[in-house]
């Protein structure tokens, strides 16, 4: 009976023998060929660097000047040459994995056929895998089908298929590469726990060290840690991973690669990771910091919204260098600070600052008073405060400017033509006011507006209304402008997503909302229709806005009309350094030169005495040319500051960004608090206007002041 048992095992074995020789040495047809070749195909080319699917690496966002501020992946990996990883690592794998891995040609048939026997006939499951088989597998695994569950389910099956395909592929790749570039490219696509893969990022995340320094012991541990990577994680499971650690040591014993006096001894020391490891960057753009996480968080909405899909920018391997100016994004963080606690409970004081140019118009600083994270307790957030549409209030009289320049553009006004500032002024662009304005129309109502303030002279020129900005003297100028040019001005000089977002929150506009504000676009919203002649109270800034475009406004005004889309983008390369383009809108002459050079003449008095903007001016001796706008909303509940030399532009807000209603207290730097009502005191050319003067004065300390450009006599006044 035993006799008969063996020879039906050896009857088994050479026939299992023969199906795997036959499978391996010629096509297997079919859906099994197909998959084989592909697979084939793709590690083949990955280890030549050609692949379409390469291994996932490590994305990196860097200032101007090529500095890291944070890494995007996926996967945690560092590529790592053959001659970059130590010896030790190497026979610690090659010990407990596959000590025959110099002897074979990419299968160990003894142990495949083992496997295979014991597989399936019912006995305990074996893998009997080289290291070659295994290479195929994990890159199957960590790369081909990563976001594939399927996949990664079929690319383990313990199946003779399986096993028929994966030897095919080793014996293939065994023809091609050499056996030390088997070996690395196995430690490049392995797990190690924790989305660190491959032996380059294991070694920094585990020992702080690199590949090729690594020790007997350390190695031991991570070629252990492969075969289960979470099962022995030494910080989750210290003992087990000793326990590994050892046995790889025991199997290099065996396999004559370190001496048994030396294994003991290193048995006996502790595991040497580094502590509340592991030392890995942060995945995402919490990684660049309190300081500089909102500029990279901008710079990850650019490249999503120009074309580069998440997928992409986390495991391309980019290198990104950013317009970002480090010292200028950490002047306008400690100014924006300075005026608002970061701690403080519904205030956010943002500055986006712009630099000026015919051909660009790049990015150099996105700043907050908050901290960017995730910890809402410790006054972080996540949402891009300085570049989104965020301030859902508005940016008040700021927009003032958009009134002037439509109206100059059209020949209603001159810069120094008079206009009229009545106390107050009931107009008939506004549907919708509630009472006391009276109706001008069936189901219409008028809008009824009076200044800020008493004391205004009943009339001035253009120039001085810009400067001491009365509402009434710019809703009049809607009237005589008409609507349309006014919204479609706001636009064209750079709040082109804000236009296009909805009146209500700042998001797109919802076809099926019922309130028109949420319905509409700002441009359809407020602009002219076949029912309504458009609503005045757009000059007055009640809508959402973003801060970057608000600074981008400036920047097209100083850059003599020219429109860029304000960049964060210096250069982008590739894994392999080659560069790679992005798409952007193309710079275009939004308004004449003798348009914009006027109105930057325009808005040159604010910081000087009588402007809105001139005691944040004088408290920090502002002494350069520059253009400025202040702006206010209704109940105090936001103001904002936008103002601009020919080296930089910028936009500083104040707002609530979570309870949008209410107002805003502002006590002095460093104590503005929101309030409940319309009590508050806040104005433009209060904390806005303070960020702005306190970042930009220190900015350009020690720059030249070069002069603002002259006015077109076109448009100083009309005849």
């Amino acid at each position: 009976m035993r006799m008969r048992d063996g020879l039906l095992k050896m009857l088994g074995l050479c026939l299992l023998a023969g199906v795997l020789v036959a499978g391996i040495l010629f096509p297997v047809v079919g859906g099994l060929g197909v998959l084989s070749n592909q697979a084939s195909d793709t590690v083949e080319a990955m280890s030549s660097g050609l692949a379409d699917e390469p291994p996932p690496l490590v994305s990196t966002i860097t200032d101007r000047e090529g500095q890291p501020i944070a890494t995007l992946y996926d996967q945690y990996r560092i590529p790592t040459a053959p001659d970059q990883i130590s010896d030790a690592m190497k026979w610690a794998l090659i010990s407990v994995e596959d000590r025959r891995f110099y002897e074979h040609h990419g299968v160990d048939w003894k142990g495949t056929i083992r496997a295979a026997i014991s597989n399936t006939s019912g006995g305990d499951t074996q893998g009997a895998s080289t290291l070659t088989q295994q290479y195929v597998k994990n890159y199957l695994i960590n790369v081909v089908y990563r976001n594939d569950k399927l996949g990664q389910q079929r690319a383990q099956e313990v199946t003779i298929a399986r096993k028929l395909n994966e030897a095919r592929i080793a014996i293939q790749l065994e023809t091609k590469m050499s056996k030390e570039q088997i070996l690395a490219g196995y430690l490049n696509v392995v797990e190690f726990s924790r989305e660190i893969y491959g032996v380059g990022g294991a070694a920094r995340a585990y020992f702080n060290t690199t590949p090729d320094k690594l020790t007997v012991a350390q190695g031991a541990l991570l070629a252990g840690m492969a075969n289960n990577p979470p099962a022995y994680d030494p910080w989750n499971n210290p003992e087990r991973a000793t326990e590994r650690r050892n046995f790889v040591l025991d199997k290099m014993v065996e396999n004559l690669k370190l001496s048994r006096q030396d294994a003991e001894r290193i048995k006996a020391e502790p595991l040497g990771v580094v502590p509340d490891g592991p030392n890995k960057p942060a995945a995402n753009c919490v990684g660049a910091g309190p300081e500089h996480g909102f500029f990279c968080q901008y710079v990850e909405d650019y490249l999503l919204e120009h074309g580069m899909s998440k997928e992409k920018l986390y495991t391309g391997g980019y290198t990104i260098r950013t317009t970002m100016d480090p010292r200028s994004n950490h002047l306008a963080k400690q100014s924006a600070e300075e005026q608002v606690d970061k701690m403080e409970e519904n205030v956010a004081n943002t500055l986006s600052l712009v630099k000026p140019g015919k051909d660009r118009h790049e990015v150099v600083a996105l700043a907050a008073n908050r901290d960017y994270g995730p910890d809402a307790e410790a006054g972080q957030t996540e949402f891009a405060l300085p570049s989104a549409i965020s301030n859902v209030t508005g940016a008040g009289s700021s927009y003032k400017m958009f009134t002037a320049s439509a109206a100059v553009e059209r020949g209603v006004v001159g810069i120094y033509d008079t206009v009229q500032s009545p106390p107050s002024h009931v107009s008939q662009i506004f549907s919708g006011s509630p009472p006391p304005c009276p109706y001008i129309a069936p189901y219409t109502r008028g809008y009824c507006v009076v200044n800020a303030s008493e004391g205004y002279s009943g009339s001035m020129s253009l120039q001085t209304a810009l400067q001491t900005s009365p509402n009434t003297a710019f809703v009049i100028l809607e009237e005589q402008t008409g609507m349309g040019p006014i919204v479609e001005m706001a636009s064209k000089l750079g709040l082109r997503k804000t236009m296009a977002s909805n009146a209500a929150t700042g998001g797109p506009p919802d076809p099926n909302a019922e309130s028109q504000e949420v319905r509409l676009s700002q441009t359809q919203f407020f602009g002219p229709s076949e029912r309504s002649p458009g609503k005045g109270s757009f000059t007055l800034g009640v809508s959402p806005t973003s801060g970057l475009e608000l600074a981008n406004v400036a920047a097209t005004l100083m850059s003599g009309g020219v429109w860029c889309p304000p960049t964060p983008i210096g250069e982008i390369t590739d894994r392999s350094g080659k560069p790679v383009p992005i798409k952007e809108e193309p710079c275009e002459q939004a308004v004449p030169e003798g348009l914009a050079n006027t109105m930057v003449v325009g808005l040159s008095k604010d910081d000087l005495p009588g402007g809105t903007a001139a005691a944040a001016a004088q408290g920090v001796g502002w002494n350069r040319p520059m253009i400025g706008k202040t702006g206010t909303t209704q109940n105090n509940g936001s103001a904002a500051f936008i103002g601009a030399t020919p080296q930089i532009a910028g936009a500083g807000m104040v707002f609530r960004p979570d309870l949008p209603n209410g107002g805003l207290v502002d006590g002095g730097p460093g104590n503005v608090v929101a309030v409940d009502g319309d009590s508050g005191n806040m104005f433009g050319g209060k904390t806005p206007a303070r960020t702005w003067f306190g970042a930009v004065s220190k900015i350009l300390e020690g720059q030249p002041a070069p002069p603002l450009p002259r006015s077109d006599p076109k448009y100083e006044r009309v005849n």
